[in-house]
């Protein structure tokens, strides 16, 4: 079908203006809210109308709308006024009055009516008895940072003292509170720096500007106090500045703090190493810091050698992703990340048997050693640098050569600890494998590893080793589901990484065999009595389909086993979930069973007639949606690889699908139902060859005339129009959206542009009022009842010319506007919020009623 061009793009943040009918409602609106009688509104309307002043003051920084709206102020007045105001409407008056002050010219307005002073300054709510709401702490907080946009209100805070509150808040009981309010000191001191300064900072105090000097000597003074808290604190800070902020005066600040960060690496009696990890990560990322030679890097390096393994990993992980490092810290991190995969590998045997992953420690390797004898921290530290693995082998690029074949060793080894398959000799070797016997954490990150480990090159040589350790799960009875379900997925991609190299070196016996084995135990887990093990046999059966089923040698170990037998069995299976995954298996068996070009099966014919009938049953027929889901997604799958037949024969499955699908109960299956139509209008139009497709050669226009009006004619018996028109009432939206694309999609196909105007005129004729009535039926959309298909008020979905009528002449373009539109878009309008908040608190009347 014709391509279409996404008609819709997100909107960016646009201007917005104030309705009449809206400003005749604020001062209502204004009113409730500041009445202490009145019920506190809903606080997620609250939110939406802060909302909507943050987009009415987003491109207006004049006064203008305070000038429009006098009850603004006075409804700020008003709640200031109030002996004991609610800390709900408080909290939102605080915020407001920080988004109406974001401008400098409605900031000057508020303080000559003396409103923010006594909002944000020391005789405010700072100092009263409301200031012990939480809510009311973080409104102040997320007020002043709304206004801190411009010079006057960064020295309205400062010279009024509440730069001091801020300080104070970063230790705020609140966890929001206190994270709010360090970053609310970032931007402070982003904006006193970069507003207020002229020419580049020096590391002297003078150079500074004021407000910007006091929040520096609060980190100064923070750092070198002996309250971990403080330090903890402004370490946060120092972190997110870092983070967020890559100017060069950073490093300016960074020079006057650093020897105090490196001296926390060494003294014992500061407990912040944790955080220094975070810290310096965000500093490298930073362009001021990663390409500078010398002190930085160096504190980069003490720390690797002074932190805990598990306080160093997450450092090692982010510089081994870095580009810009110097080579030497790479290294260093890479040994530190390797280590305890290192000391698993020195503790199964000893002497060591294989090259281990290092020459050398970073730090002393006792410390590994110990963390790894202890049952808190031994699969802590495993998980962590596993995961860390995982993470950089993911990367398409990594800017460090691991040691592929150590550290697949090394995986071995650990599962095999896990397991109790291994003995080692050494005394560590033996309580290590002690601690991770039966430790699931530590198998299913080592198994996401092993299967990451797969896509590198230089583990050939452990290929029959590796599959001894993934058969010995697979054949465990000790190994439970979800460890099973991950040693599968490793299973599956190292079988393709073996049947690659097998296809290279002619190794084919080392594979046969290994495929023997896997579908001999593949035959048990079938037969499980635990559903999730079934459920992810069938889905280790399917992608090992998908990937291996051009190749002779998997195709015959396949079929020469119990495995399709046994898949075919579980279409009936009681968990309604493997029914679904059979049948996804049963549908990829059959591109080997079946379609392909030369079918090993004896009885084809009747086999696949026989398989095709059976998932029918599933669709009309399966009480749960999952199967269903499932038999929709693969007859799509098979049309779509062109699986079906001639042309005759996919006209009949498709039709037969269609008004199967059409009355199901689930949106999902309706949904794939459309994506088969879809599939089917596009491949028959280019089989056809009408002059929209790429593909179909140039023809006349008596010829292209004829081709039309046969997929015409193909389309109409199969029914397809019907179930098109029906799904655009859908009570789900999805589907008529997709209904609707489908729609204009053959549009496109049937009338060129040039034609499509002459066809909108539907006449008096008994075909064209069938048409209108089709059009208001449409326009009412899911509440149109009782949709006919067949022939009633004079619209024959199966008529050619009727048909070719309606797709002219039916407004698609506004039912697709229609169907796109948010259900909400009509209560999500300023007009109705404002409705919904006097609604919401009423009126004095009616809360003063008799309740008697």
């Amino acid at each position: 079908m014709a391509t279409r061009e996404p008609r819709f793009i997100a909107p960016a943040r646009r201007r917005v203006a104030m309705t009449r009918e809206c400003a005749l409602l604020l001062p209502r609106v204004f009113a409730a809210l500041a009445d202490p009688r009145q019920p506190g509104s809903d606080d997620t309307c609250l939110e939406k109308l802060l909302d909507w002043f943050r987009n009415l003051t987003a491109f207006d920084p004049t006064v203008k709308l305070l000038q429009d709206n006098p009850c603004l102020t006075e409804f700020i007045t008003a709640v200031l006024a109030l002996p004991e105001p609610s800390p709900s409407i408080l909290s939102f008056t605080l915020r407001l009055a920080g988004i109406l002050a974001a401008s400098e010219n409605r900031f000057q307005h508020l303080q000559q009516e003396k409103l923010l002073v006594r909002l944000f300054g020391r005789d405010g709510p700072l100092n009263s008895a409301v200031w012990e709401d939480a809510s009311v702490r973080s409104g102040w907080v997320e007020g002043v940072h709304s206004m801190m946009h411009h010079q006057p209100a960064l020295h309205f805070l400062c010279d009024g003292g509440g730069i001091d509150a801020i300080f104070a808040l970063q230790g705020d009981p609140s966890l929001f509170v206190a994270s709010a309010a360090s970053q609310l000191l970032v931007h402070m001191l982003t904006l006193s720096v970069e507003s207020e300064t002229t020419k580049p900072l020096s590391t002297k105090d003078c150079d500074w500007p004021a407000c910007a000097q006091m929040i520096i000597k609060h980190i100064e003074d923070s750092l070198q106090s002996s309250s971990p808290s403080h330090i903890e604190q402004s370490l946060k800070l120092l972190t997110s500045l870092f983070g967020n902020c890559h100017a060069t005066w950073t490093e300016v600040l960074w020079l006057g703090i650093s020897k105090q960060i490196e001296s926390f690496l060494t003294e014992e009696t500061v407990q912040a190493q944790h955080m220094l990890a975070n810290l310096l990560l965000k500093m490298a990322w930073s362009p001021v810091f990663c390409d500078t030679e010398g002190s930085f890097w160096a504190l980069v390096t003490s720390a690797l050698e002074h932190l805990t393994p598990i306080q160093a990993g997450p450092l090692a992980v982010g510089i081994l992703r870095l580009y810009k490092c110097p080579q030497d810290v790479r290294i260093q991190a890479l040994t530190v990340l390797l280590q305890p995969m290192d000391c698993i590998l020195r503790a199964a045997s000893q002497p060591l048997e294989y090259a281990g992953l290092l020459d050398e420690s970073v730090s002393d390797p006792t410390t590994v050693e110990s963390l790894l004898s202890s049952r808190s921290s031994c699969a802590s530290l495993l998980c962590q640098t596993l995961a860390h693995l995982e993470e950089l082998l993911s990367l398409i690029h990594l800017p460090v050569d691991l040691p592929y074949t150590s550290l697949l060793r090394s995986l071995m080894t650990i599962l095999q600890f896990c397991n109790g398959f291994l003995s080692p000799a050494s005394p560590l070797g033996s309580t290590i494998s002690q601690i991770l016997i039966n430790c699931f954490r530590v198998q299913r990150s080592a198994l996401d590893v092993l299967a990451a480990l797969s896509e590198r090159k230089g583990c050939d040589t452990l290929m029959g080793s590796l599959f001894d350790v993934l058969l010995a799960y697979l054949e465990s009875p000790n190994t439970s589901p979800t460890v099973l379900k991950k040693t599968f997925q490793a299973t599956s991609k190292w079988l393709v990484r073996l049947q690659e190299l097998s296809c290279s070196n002619n190794q084919w016996q080392q594979t046969e065999k290994i495929l023997k084995d896997v579908f001999l135990v593949l035959q048990k887990h079938l037969c499980s009595p635990c559903w999730e093990v079934r459920d992810s046999s069938l889905e280790f059966l399917t992608v090992l389909i998908e990937c291996l089923r051009d190749q002779d040698e998997f195709s015959q170990s396949l079929l020469s086993s119990e495995v399709p037998r046994l898949t075919e069995n579980l279409l009936e299976d009681p968990e309604s979930y493997v029914r679904a995954s059979a049948v996804t298996a049963v549908g990829h068996l059959a591109f080997i069973t079946y379609f392909a070009p030369e079918s090993p099966v004896i009885g084809n014919q009747y086999n696949k007639e026989n398989t095709i009938a059976k998932l029918q049953e599933i669709l009309s027929t399966d009480s749960e949606g999952f199967p269903r889901r499932a038999v929709i997604s693969i007859f799509t799958k098979w049309l779509r690889q062109g699986c079906t037949g001639q042309l005759e024969d996919t006209e009949q499955f498709v039709s037969k699908v269609i008004q199967t699908v059409e009355h199901d109960l689930d949106w999902e299956v309706r949904l794939g139902g459309l994506e088969l139509v879809e599939v089917f209008c596009s491949q028959t139009i280019c089989q056809l060859g009408l002059p929209k497709c790429p593909y179909a050669p140039v023809s006349s226009a008596v010829t292209s005339s004829i081709r039309q009006n046969e997929s015409l004619q193909i389309f109409c018996r199969a029914k397809l129009f019907s179930f098109l028109f029906r799904s655009l009432c859908d009570c789900d939206k999805p589907v008529g959206q997709r209904a609707c694309d489908i729609l204009l999609g053959l549009r496109g196909d049937f009338y060129p542009i040039s034609t499509l105007k002459d066809s909108q005129g539907t006449g008096d004729s008994p075909v064209g009022q069938g048409i209108a009535w089709l059009q208001r039926t449409l326009r009412q959309g899911s509440l149109a009842q009782n949709f006919p298909t067949d022939g009633g008020n004079g619209v024959d979905f199966q008529n050619p010319e009727s048909m070719m009528l309606a797709l002219g002449t039916v407004d698609l373009e506004e039912l697709h506007d229609e169907l796109n539109k948010s259900s909400d878009h009509v209560e999500k309008s300023p007009q109705s919020l404002l409705q919904d908040i006097l609604a919401t608190v009423g009126t004095i009347e009616e809360n003063e009623a008799d309740c008697y």
